[in-house]
């Protein structure tokens, strides 16, 4: 059986994969694609921020059962906000101390749904070696101390973490933990340095035949892309492509590397260009709004978790709710940049229901039933101004080019335990302002449920279906499943 590399591209835009090949500048991808099989539209999870797309990859399952709901969300819990790095400015607000606990610690051994196991947890309980580059989710059920034989750990080991992590077999996240020393430097896993590292880590990991499975994140196209927006792509997935030659090099060459191993290629989402902001806390100033700092949480009646091209908004007052809700969606429906607005009600059988409206006060509501199917052979009922998602119902199939997978994403989302009670997407060229004033203007984002940030590539060869065509609607949900099938194990998440 052929070894398996999952190589996840941050944010990379078919187009730009396509324009990166057709340039020459994609040889190693350009290979995969040729040998194997191409999908220029597989679907994000909504939101289609890291995270959540993160966790959908590493375990086949959307936010409702993985439960990470977005970049930024409120712990109720906790009574406050959890942090996972919208900007530095968004951190700092948060504490940068407890934005980098949240992220690199909390967010697998607390925020991610134990009951939910990770492609590492199902491998290793199969004997599998497996192994992770610098990567959000990576719980496994191997045991790593925090990495000492650098400054920077031995200020980590001493101040942050104390504790070990559960991760593959072999792990190695930026400077903080390394199950071996490879020589291999992150840079505080910096942007810019990041693929170095992954390029670095798996070659050494490749020549001494460290893995069975390997995740290898190339995460430096998606700050390049918020940076200079998303037509700038070619140069990073150029990059990207570079470090995925060096891993085919130490394995012989392409010809003797995909002998011996299987590749799957997949962006986590796309990147779609940002002219103007949106400011949600001007538009809900009339309601008291939790803040990220102090005892900001006492009093207040919402709390509000804008991440990127989506956004949350949690509602404190439980004996209230309904009544703020309404309130809430009646503040936000118009705003300017705000494409659709979600909440679940009580539908007529008491039943929860999802309400989506668009500018203007047109609604659609539907659930899980058995009226309409889906591309991927989901069932729903549906009631309501199918326009509110430019949809539109043809042999009892329900379309939805310009929302993919629409009622599955926003569905789970809602169902997501953590998620607020009200959800966002903005209008295509507006982004939601972070917590620490941030937003990409000028440059690219994403978070919406809108095709032109939700639609990402994938590529695989040497493993998986032998044709795009044995699925109509590909999405994230699919990776994890691919992954099992791969090493004959139940693929059924």
């Amino acid at each position: 059986m052929r070894k398996l590399v999952l190589v996840v591209i941050d944010a990379m835009k078919p187009e730009m994969l396509e324009r990166a090949i057709a340039a020459g500048r994609a040889p190693a991808l350009a290979r995969i694609a040729a040998d194997g099989v191409y999908v220029s539209d597989v679907v994000a999870a909504f939101p289609s921020v890291t995270p959540v797309c993160a966790a959908t990859i590493t375990t086949g399952v959307g936010p409702d059962r993985h439960r990470i709901p977005s970049m930024n969300w409120y712990h109720r819990g906790e009574g406050r906000y959890v942090e996972y790095g919208s900007s530095f400015s968004a951190s700092r607000q948060a504490g940068v101390l407890r934005s980098l606990t949240d992220t690199v610690y909390r967010m697998n051994a607390e925020h991610l749904a134990a009951e939910t196991p990770t492609v590492f947890e199902s491998l290793d309980d199969a004997g599998l070696r497996t192994a992770g580059t610098t990567y959000l989710i990576y719980r496994g059920r191997h045991e790593h101390e925090v990495a000492q034989d650098s400054a920077l750990g031995r200020i980590v080991a001493s101040t942050l973490f104390r504790q070990a992590i559960l991760g593959p077999r072999e792990l190695f996240y930026a400077d903080l933990y390394a199950s071996r020393r490879t020589g291999c430097r992150g840079q505080l896993g910096l942007p810019g340095a990041r693929d170095q590292h992954t390029g670095c880590v798996g070659s050494y990991l490749v020549e001494h035949d460290l893995f069975d499975f390997m995740l290898f994140s190339l995460p430096d196209n998606d700050s390049n892309s918020h940076r200079n927006g998303p037509q700038a792509q070619v140069a990073s997935i150029a990059a990207a492509d570079r470090q995925l030659e060096r891993l085919m090099h130490a394995g012989g060459g392409p010809d003797r590397f995909l002998q011996d191993h299987a590749v799957i290629v997949t962006s986590d989402h796309s990147q779609a260009l940002v002219e103007a902001s949106v400011r949600l806390d001007l538009a809900l100033a009339d309601f008291r709004i939790a803040t990220p700092t102090g005892s900001g949480s006492v009093g207040a009646e919402l709390a509000l978790s804008p991440a990127q091209r989506s956004a949350m908004i949690y509602v404190l007052d439980g004996e209230r709710r309904e009544r703020l809700v309404a309130d809430v969606v009646a503040a936000v429906a118009e705003l300017r940049g705000v494409d659709l607005t979600m909440w679940l009600s009580a539908g007529a059988d008491a039943q929860p229901e999802a309400v989506i409206r668009a500018p203007g006060g047109a609604e659609l509501h539907f659930a899980p039933g058995s009226a309409l199917a889906d591309l991927r052979g989901n069932r729903w009922d549906v009631d309501g101004d199918l326009g509110v998602l430019a949809a539109h119902v043809q042999d009892g199939r329900l379309l939805c080019p310009d929302y993919p997978d629409a009622l599955a994403r926003a569905w789970e989302a809602l169902r997501c335990p953590t998620a607020g009670d009200v959800l966002l997407s903005a209008a295509p060229g507006y982004e939601f302002v972070d917590w620490g004033g941030v937003a990409h203007v000028g440059g690219g984002s994403h978070g919406s449920l809108h095709r032109s940030d939700s639609l990402g590539a994938l590529l695989w060869c040497g493993t998986g279906p032998e044709r795009r065509e044995q699925r109509e609607q590909w999405t994230l949900r699919e990776v994890t499943p691919m992954i099992l099938s791969h090493f004959g194990l139940p693929a059924g998440v």
